[in-house]
């Protein structure tokens, strides 16, 4: 099983697990750290990364033709997309000029959500060997759908990431040196700020203080969204569990920050590193999405 997969498969736990305490009576679970109950449906940033996987692994590179193309095909209005996706990729489906559609969202300015931020593990996992190379790719995968370069630098930050994350398996690291390696190839920037403060923050004990000011993903913003994931999955590299609690206890957009998590710290530890009741509890990843 290749790093790839087990990030996608790291991702859609998290995923799945996060969008859990997005229902009400799950609220209780979160507070006494335990299991939600199954199934765990996965959302929209699971069927996007299955998309960044097939194309990936179909080609060994990433046509940004194929892969818009792919989104639209593929998606799934019930699985949680924000309005402005589903519009985009409607309106792509029925023969839109993808390009200029993406690069007019927000009055022009492109998004600089963090949707390119939560699919992108699996194609940074497959970039273990030399993190610098999987920029350009990762800029692939985000323009397609935010233009915005912090909505790049988001899916960027993330990749690279992943792509250490896998390197740390045959050389050792630490929190420190993981963000900083991170931040050193991510663009200048918001995130790039957010994830030095991220850096800063690392001996904080309580993630509620770091949820405050890196951000939790409840603006939906890269900036506000990919620092805190980051920081929580450097603090917690070798410990899939103990990443994810940290993740969802912190609220916001918490099948987000948990997927990007769930993606980079699998690519760490593998899919021996996911507890085995997680695996069983979240629904199983589609045919489509490929070989492993």
């Amino acid at each position: 099983m290749t790093p790839s997969y087990q990030a996608l498969q790291g991702l859609s736990v998290g995923d799945a697990f996060g969008a859990q305490f997005f229902v009400p009576a799950n609220r209780p679970y979160l507070n006494d750290r335990q299991l939600p109950p199954a199934p765990w449906p996965w959302t929209d940033d699971t069927e996007m990364a299955c998309s960044v996987y097939a194309c990936w692994t179909e080609r060994g590179a990433l046509d940004s033709s194929d892969l818009i193309h792919s989104f639209a095909r593929r998606h799934d209005f019930d699985r949680g997309y924000g309005p402005a996706a589903n519009r985009l990729l409607r309106l792509i489906r029925e023969g839109g000029d993808a390009r200029a559609l993406a690069a007019g969202l927000f009055d022009g300015q492109g998004s600089f959500g963090n949707g390119a931020a939560m699919r992108v593990a699996p194609l940074g996992a497959a970039f273990g060997a030399d993190p610098a190379a999987v920029v350009g790719p990762a800029t692939v995968s985000a323009v397609v759908t935010h233009t915005h370069p912090q909505g790049v630098a988001g899916a960027v930050a993330v990749a690279v990431a992943a792509a250490y994350a896998v390197r740390a398996r045959v050389e050792p690291t630490t929190p420190v040196r993981f963000l900083t390696d991170v931040r050193g190839l991510t663009p200048p920037g918001a995130v790039h700020a957010g994830i030095g403060e991220a850096i800063a923050l690392l001996g904080e004990p309580d993630h509620r203080t770091a949820a405050q000011v890196l951000g939790n993903g409840s603006r939906t913003s890269a900036a506000d969204t990919v620092p805190f994931a980051l920081w929580a999955a450097a603090r917690n590299l070798g410990d899939f569990e103990a990443a994810l609690w940290e993740t969802v206890w912190a609220g916001g957009d918490v099948d987000t920050t948990a997927a990007i998590v769930g993606g980079v710290v699998a690519a760490h530890t593998g899919t021996a590193g996911i507890p085995a009741a997680w695996l069983a509890a979240v629904e199983p990843l589609p045919a489509w999405a490929g070989a492993r």
